[in-house]
């Protein structure tokens, strides 16, 4: 389901691989990332770029995925459309999570922060 790209320094990229995330893959979606994280991956970005939809359950996806990571890493999210923004603002996980523009610059940042 995900698609995954690494970059320097330990760096994993996160694509959901899917338009919506929501109750119906949300459980696939946790579980492979938490699979990358016991693998040793923690700068984790998850890119919504291709996701033009997410529901509580995807967003309890990614709750579970930042716990998992915990204080060995960190895990950003970029390229929210409006809709999944509004998502992120009305949870308020917008205060829970650092929120980037793109891919780019949520790696800068990572980059800078190692």
């Amino acid at each position: 389901m995900i698609h995954t790209t690494m970059y320097e320094p330990d760096i994993t990229v996160i694509r959901p691989g899917v338009q919506r995330l929501t109750a119906q893959n949300a459980k696939v979606f946790k579980d492979e990332v938490v699979a990358l994280v016991n693998e040793g991956s923690t700068q984790l970005v998850v890119d919504f770029q291709e996701v033009s939809f997410l529901d509580s359950s995807g967003l309890g996806s990614l709750v579970g995925i930042l716990k998992k990571v915990g204080l060995r890493g960190e895990m950003v999210v970029c390229g929210l459309n409006s809709e999944v923004a509004q998502m992120f603002r009305i949870c308020r996980m917008d205060n829970v999570f650092n929120i980037y523009p793109d891919v780019n610059m949520a790696i800068q940042t990572l980059s800078e922060r190692s």
